[in-house]
C-alpha cells in the first residue's frame, strides 16, 4: 500500500485463488517479441494534435512517462527489469497502433503504479496482490511483467462487497472500487471492455478474458441491486459487444449448439478451454440479464447455456472433474466448478447441471490419488 509518505507495502486480500489467477490458466507468462522502437511521446502528441485527447491529458501522460524513464535510470536488478517490462509492453501496444485514447487511462495508471512500486525497494511474491493507499484497486505481480491490473480479482472483490450487505462500509467500498474501474474500460468491438496489458501464455497485449467480463457484468448487476443506481446497468450493457464478437476482438465462438465463451481473446481453440471460466461467464450473464431484462444479454446467455449443457458431460470422468480436456481439476477447482454447477442448477433446473453437480459433490468423498 502506498503510504502518505510515498511508501508501499503488500496488503493481503481475502480473495479465493481462482479470482487472483491470470485469469485461471496456471501457465507462466512467455516473453513477447521485442517490439520495434516507438516514439511514445510522438504518439501522444499526434493524439493531442488530432483532438483525440485534451492538452491536459497529454501533459499528464507525458509527465508520467518521463517520471518512469527517470526512475528507471536509478533502478537495478528486479525492480529495473520489471519497470522496463511495463515500458516494453506499452511500446508494443503503440507499435501495433493500439495506443488509443480509451486505453490511455489504464495504461498510464499501470505505468505510474509500477514506477511507485519498484522505487519502493520491495519485490512481492509471485502472483501476490498489492494495493495503494487511497485506492480500492487490486494489482497482481506477474514476474517479468511488473504489477498489473487484475480485472477478475477486482470485479470479484466489488461483487463480494455488494453481496455482503451494507455493513462495514461494504457498499461504499464497492462503489469506490467500481468508480475507479469503470473509467479504465477500453473501447473494443464496439463496446467497453476491461483489458489486460501484459504478455500472457503467448498472448500479446491488449487482450480480454470472458471470465473477467462476465464477472464484471455480475458485479455491475449486484451494484445496481444494492444501490438502485441504474447507471451500473447502462455500463453493463456496453460490456456485451465483446461477448458477441469473435476471438481477436472478442471471446465468442459460434458452435452447432450455441456460443462458447473462450477464456482468452487470443486463444479461440475449444479443446483446451477451462470449464469453470465458461460457467462463471454464464453466471455473470444470467445475473445481469435477470436483473436488467436486457434481450441481448438473454440471447447470449441462452446460446452459451445450450453449448455448456452440451459440453458438461465431457468434463465428468466418472470419478472427478476436468479442469480442461485431459487435465484433472485440483481440489479447489473441483469445488469451484461444483459450486458453479449448483448455481446454474438452481436457476435453470437443467438436468445436466443438477446431475453433474451431484456427481461432483459425491466424488469429494473419494478424490483420485494425487489430487490436492
Amino acid at each position: 500500500m502506498l503510504g502518505r509518505e510515498g511508501h508501499v507495502r503488500v496488503e493481503h486480500q481475502p480473495l479465493p485463488a481462482w479470482a487472483t489467477a491470470a485469469p485461471t490458466r496456471a501457465t507462466a507468462a512467455r516473453a513477447g517479441r521485442k517490439p520495434k522502437r516507438v516514439d511514445i511521446f510522438g504518439a501522444l502528441a499526434r493524439l493531442r494534435d488530432r483532438g483525440e485527447i485534451s492538452s491536459s491529458s497529454y501533459t499528464s501522460d507525458v509527465a508520467t512517462l518521463r517520471a518512469a524513464l527517470s526512475a528507471l535510470k536509478h533502478l537495478h536488478g528486479t525492480p529495473a527489469s520489471e519497470l522496463r517490462a511495463v515500458l516494453r509492453n506499452l511500446r508494443q501496444i503503440a507499435a501495433q497502433g493500439m495506443l488509443t485514447p480509451g486505453r490511455l487511462p489504464a495504461l498510464f495508471l499501470t505505468l505510474d503504479r509500477n514506477r511507485q512500486w519498484w522505487t519502493s525497494g520491495q519485490v512481492p511474491g509471485a502472483n501476490q496482490i498489492v494495493n495503494f493507499a487511497g485506492s480500492e484497486i487490486d494489482w497482481e505481480y506477474y514476474p517479468g511483467q511488473g504489477i498489473e491490473l487484475q480485472e477478475l480479482a477486482n470485479f470479484f472483490k466489488a461483487d463480494w462487497l455488494f453481496t455482503h450487505g451494507p455493513g462495514n462500509g461494504n457498499y461504499n467500498g464497492g462503489s469506490s472500487l467500481l468508480g475507479e474501474l469503470i473509467p479504465l474500460a477500453s473501447h473494443r468491438a464496439g463496446g467497453s471492455s476491461w483489458e489486460y496489458f501484459f504478455t500472457f501464455d503467448g498472448g500479446a497485449p491488449p487482450w480480454i478474458s470472458a471470465m473477467s467480463q462476465g464477472t464484471g457484468l455480475e458485479a455491475l448487476a449486484d451494484a445496481y441491486k444494492a444501490t438502485g443506481n441504474r447507471t451500473y446497468l447502462a455500463i453493463a450493457s456496453q460490456a456485451l459487444p465483446v461477448l458477441r464478437a469473435s476471438p481477436g476482438r472478442g471471446v465468442a465462438v459460434r458452435t452447432p449448439h450455441g456460443i462458447r465463451f473462450v477464456q482468452y481473446s487470443f486463444d479461440p481453440a475449444l479443446n483446451d478451454e477451462v470449464i469453470n471460466a465458461f460457467l462463471q461467464t454464464l453466471i455473470g450473464l444470467y445475473d445481469y440479464a435477470q436483473t436488467s431484462g436486457d434481450p441481448i444479454a438473454w440471447h447470449l446467455f441462452n446460446a452459451g447455456d445450450a453449448e455448456a449443457q452440451h459440453e458438461i458431460p465431457f468434463f465428468d470422468t466418472g470419478r472427478w472433474s476436468l479442469y480442461q480436456p485431459g487435465v484433472l481439476d485440483s481440489m479447489n477447482y473441483h469445488q469451484l466448478v461444483t459450486g458453479f454447477l449448483q448455481q446454474l442448477c438452481s436457476v435453470e433446473h437443467a438436468r445436466v447441471y443438477c446431475a453433474t453437480a451431484a456427481h461432483f459433490q459425491r466424488y469429494l468423498k473419494h478424490p483420485p490419488p494425487g489430487v490436492s
